[in-house]
């Protein structure tokens, strides 16, 4: 029987996975060959799905992008043993892209069947988890505060102080949170983890657990993302049968219990105290800090809440030590990011690297440039409260405090590349009516701010006075930033911002106007 691999992402499926999985069924039946077809999560090369491996003593070979029309002449050709072809790539371990790339919190991806309990304990699955119940509580969230893992949900906030917080209260009821309502432009990761690694995050919002106290946990999942849902549930199901959730986990004695929840669409959702309101079946509005929710989180008990990839590469720490893990990257940002590369790019997908790996070569290395073959004009880093940078600073260093520094944000590891036809103040009138769409609309400077920047915007790209126009923008974005309730509004005047200071020109070429009223 021949082992034939083929991803079952969600974007796998998008650019035709699904359909040449049928074809390449029904043609091996018709040539009465019998086909073993594991369906695995992507390894985020998307330029090159629909993308197949084969099984041969060689090694897993890959063919890809494969169209309909490729399937009888692979078969004609011999691809099932690894034999040339055109669509033929070879060892995708061997491929540049990910050659050069850091995979730890990514290292099963595309590699094992999502829902395979026995594949992932071969690819060292749970061996953190069964190291963890050998440690004393305090004994991980220290190994978690050596390795320097900060959030990646985009704050950056280091991870063990809110393990530690919560470590430390005393109460009878403590909870560990997933935030996956993965919501930035360009940004996939999460789903991308949740479809091709699920037991991943479970092993380690389950070390999460097993360090602060808390028996139960819950993934709030984007709605969009129905595949990823379904994939997540269904592995929570299978850990539970297994032993590995449950009133006693591995016979432990130890209780940790886990359940998928589906958001409603709400953008303001990935905001942490927005998502707890949801979970406790409320609108999804922020809560005013203090108390964060390590204190009072989830029914106003202490609360674990971090990104999916946070946790995600919690097995990998603790299963190879916290200075490994700090081993990669630079200054205060240690470790690696899963970086999604997205927009007017060639070679679109996930890149994972340590910290410090230049916004250049992300773009023009990894991604080829732009996909029209026009020059790059921008680049948005963070999603779409994220700055805009010019060609001219793409040597920047991608980790936390130089993009910061740039007036700019790391944010969940999102990059969209923009050719030289964007207008970037069509881009800044564009976050402030994201903003004013996706608010709660709890606070007012979010609320109408962001309404009156659209407004002001409109004025200044007409042309009607531009001067007063231009210091009445400058006034609402200090005035958003400094009194928004949370980042949605704190944050919006950043792309703004960013857009007037790198690309002036685009904000001044209508003619000037005299005001309507004159």
């Amino acid at each position: 029987m021949m082992r034939v691999f083929l991803s079952q992402d969600a974007a796998s499926l998008a650019l035709g996975a699904g359909r040449i999985g049928h074809m390449l069924s029904d043609e091996a039946t018709r040539r009465g060959i019998v086909l073993d077809l594991v369906r695995t999560g992507s390894r985020g090369l998307f330029w090159l799905e629909p993308l197949v491996e084969i099984e041969t003593p060689e090694g897993r070979i890959a063919y890809g992008p494969l169209s309909p029309a490729d399937i009888p002449s692979l078969f004609e050709a011999g691809f099932l043993q690894g034999a040339p072809h055109a669509r033929r790539i070879g060892r995708m371990e061997e491929h540049s892209y990910l050659a050069r790339q850091r995979r730890l919190t990514f290292a099963r991806c595309g590699i094992v069947d999502p829902l395979s309990l026995q594949d992932y304990r071969a690819h060292d699955g749970f061996k953190a988890l069964e190291c963890a119940l050998r440690l004393a509580p305090a004994a991980v969230v220290d190994e978690v505060r050596e390795s320097g893992l900060r959030g990646r949900g985009g704050a950056g906030f280091p991870t063990a102080i809110k393990w530690d917080t919560v470590l430390h209260r005393d109460a009878g009821q403590k909870y560990v949170v997933c935030n996956a309502d993965e919501g930035d432009s360009g940004t996939f990761a999460d789903r991308m983890l949740m479809e091709g690694d699920p037991f991943c995050l479970i092993e380690g919002m389950l070390i999460a657990g097993l360090a602060v106290g808390a028996t139960k946990g819950f993934i709030y999942i984007r709605s969009e993302y129905l595949h990823a849902f379904r994939v997540m549930s269904r592995a929570i199901e299978i850990a539970t049968e297994a032993g590995y959730l449950g009133p006693s986990v591995l016979g432990s004695g130890r209780s940790f219990e886990l359940e998928t929840r589906l958001g409603a669409g709400a953008y303001i959702c990935g905001e942490e105290t927005s998502l707890l309101e949801s979970l406790e079946g409320k609108r999804g509005v922020v809560r005013a800090k203090p108390p964060v929710p390590a204190i009072e989180g989830l029914f106003g008990k202490p609360t674990v809440v971090n990104n999916a990839l946070s946790f995600a590469v919690i097995p990998w720490i603790l299963a190879h030590g916290a200075k490994a893990y700090a081993d990669y990257g630079m200054g205060r940002s240690r470790g690696t990011m899963p970086v999604q590369l997205a927009g007017n790019v060639r070679q679109g997908g996930l890149i994972e690297l340590g910290f410090g790996v230049t916004l250049r070569e992300l773009v023009y290395d990894f991604g080829g440039g732009t996909m029209t073959g026009r020059s790059v004009k921008a680049v948005q880093v963070g999603g779409p409260l994220g700055a805009y940078f010019p060609e001219s600073m793409l040597d920047l260093p991608f980790d936390y405090e130089t993009l910061a520094a740039a007036k700019g944000m790391l944010g969940h590891g999102g990059i969209v590349v923009f050719d030289d036809t964007v207008d970037l103040a069509q881009q800044a009138r564009f976050a402030f009516e994201f903003c004013a769409a996706e608010s709660c609309g709890k606070c007012t400077p979010c609320r109408i701010g962001a309404v009156r920047g659209v407004e002001v915007l409109d004025r200044i790209i007409a042309g009607v006075e531009r001067e007063r126009n231009f210091a009445l923008l400058d006034d609402l974005c200090q005035l958003m930033t400094d009194a928004s309730l949370c980042a949605m509004g704190g944050l919006t005047p950043v792309p703004v911002r960013s857009g007037l200071a790198h690309f002036p020109d685009d904000f001044d070429k209508a003619p000037p106007l005299r005001a309507a009223a004159e």
